[in-house]
């Protein structure tokens, strides 16, 4: 199996052309990363991107559209192509694992090829791909991964697991014909693993029953086991993470699945914020002199898209953005290779002609004096004589079902704004999907420039590294 040729034409040296027929060609040294750090917003389209720009400083009281996110500042940037090898539309363990094993591969598996089948032990074992997680460690490289999921997420999961099914996240997950053939579950390779510092949720698939859990064994605790092997300390709130020595491994289980959304997020809450991570993990990296690999992951971006709730989704999308700039702003550009980009995107749009500054999360209301409905200041109609938001979906839980009650004293349904709500989508789902267009990739520092063109996700992997210097 060869990687993509679109990946190896895209990241080939340009031929440097000669003036003279015996004059020697000299080309300057590619500048070398020591560090490289990969934020991930799962579910991070475009469209998310523009919306959360304008949300960002609507929250500040500005209009919003002329607005930059950190990242939106960096000066390389690249189309990515989000498809697995089997799907149009990919989800997060395909997408992922292209990043950190430089490879496509089919949808809902981690860490092993496309010749595998999914759910099947004996494909999965037959068929690993390299993980950058394990490279790193080899090479004597920190590693850390901060996320607002489970750990043992996809994302998250695929810079150092692999596992035939994405859901084999604890061993009580794994069906009962596929047990005992060497497959292990997701949480118990995070606790045989090498690292330096993870931090997210899914305290419940490493724990039994006893401890809360759901393992199959009542007494498990796999925290444990990993604390004695490597050293390490568990923590399980912002303050413990705060005491946690400096100089040894940290695992940080913060909620029993994942974290809570900012939104929902109380002021005297425990658990630490995507940017109080992020923040933790670079200190405590860069005490390596070697360097270090680090992946950042917004990943209830992704999660409040599915629910329909657009306004939660931005609001992960600012927090995503806050981490961005701490890591800009605590790490040295001349070393240190940031990228940022989303594993795929979300049926989401923005639509109707909404005026300049139009609440981004309302309904639309056109410019002043354009002659329709809704000039004058109140909301445009649709055919039906229905407001609508600048905001929805394609499909998912927010669209009206036949029959179902929504509407006015004239059965008109009527749409709702606002943080909470779920925003109108055309086919009504339980679920919203992931959508299939290409992904942005935004770089900064060593390596940066290339971050170019449009290229195959797997492509991430490589500019990885030959910004490290391994190829």
């Amino acid at each position: 199996m060869t990687r993509t040729i679109l990946a190896a034409l895209l990241l080939s040296s340009a031929a440097v052309p000669a003036f003279a027929e015996d004059a020697p060609v000299e080309r300057a040294a590619a500048p070398r990363a020591k560090n490289i750090i990969l934020f991930i917003g799962d579910g991070m389209g475009i469209s998310t991107i523009t919306a959360a720009r304008i949300y960002e400083a609507q929250k500040r009281g500005e209009t919003g559209e002329e607005n930059q996110l950190s990242f939106e500042k960096f000066d390389n940037v690249a189309l990515v192509k989000t498809y697995n090898t089997n799907a149009q539309v990919p989800d997060s363990a395909g997408t992922a694992t292209a990043m950190h094993s430089g490879f496509k591969t089919r949808i809902g598996v981690l860490g092993i090829g496309p010749e595998a089948e999914k759910g099947v032990c004996k494909d999965a074992l037959a068929h690993p791909l390299p993980l950058l997680g394990e490279e790193v460690k080899q090479r004597g490289l920190a590693l850390g991964i901060v996320t607002t999921t489970r750990l043992t997420h996809a994302t998250p999961a695929s810079v150092i697991t692999r596992s035939a099914d994405r859901d084999w996240e604890a061993d009580a997950a794994i069906p009962a014909d596929q047990q005992g053939q060497g497959c292990k579950d997701i949480a118990l390779q995070f606790a045989e693993a090498d690292f330096d510092l993870a931090l997210g949720g899914g305290t419940a698939v490493f724990y039994g029953k006893e401890k809360g859990g759901r393992r199959s064994d009542p007494a498990a605790d796999l925290p444990a086991v990993w604390a004695a092997r490597s050293g390490g300390v568990v923590v399980k709130d912002t303050a413990g993470l705060l005491a946690a020595p400096m100089d040894r491994p940290v695992l940080g289980l913060f909620h029993p699945s994942h974290l809570t959304y900012m939104a929902d997020r109380k002021p005297d809450s425990p658990e630490p914020t995507l940017t109080d991570m992020t923040a933790q993990a670079i200190v405590r990296l860069q005490a390596d002199p070697d360097g270090f690999y680090l992946m950042v992951e917004g990943g209830r971006i992704d999660h409040a898209h599915h629910a329909g709730q657009a306004g939660y989704a931005l609001e992960e999308a600012v927090e995503f953005a806050r981490a961005v700039q701490w890591a800009v702003d605590h790490t040295d550009p001349e070393d240190t290779l940031i990228l940022v980009t989303a594993d795929h995107s979300h049926v989401f749009t923005i639509a109707g002609y909404p005026r300049r500054g139009n609440d981004i999360l309302g309904l639309v209301v056109p410019p002043m004096g354009r002659g329709e409905d809704g000039g004058d200041g109140s909301p445009a109609m649709a055919s039906d004589g229905k407001p609508y938001t600048t905001l929805g979906y394609a499909n998912g839980p927010g669209a009206v079902h036949s029959g179902e009650d929504h509407g006015d004293e004239h059965g008109r349904p009527i749409p709702q704004t606002g943080i909470a709500v779920r925003q109108q989508a055309t086919v009504p789902l339980g679920s919203e999907t992931h959508g299939g267009e290409d992904v942005a990739l935004f770089a900064t520092g060593p390596g940066a420039s290339r971050a170019r063109g449009v290229i195959e996700q797997n492509v991430i992997y490589t500019i990885i590294r030959k910004a490290l210097g391994w190829e």
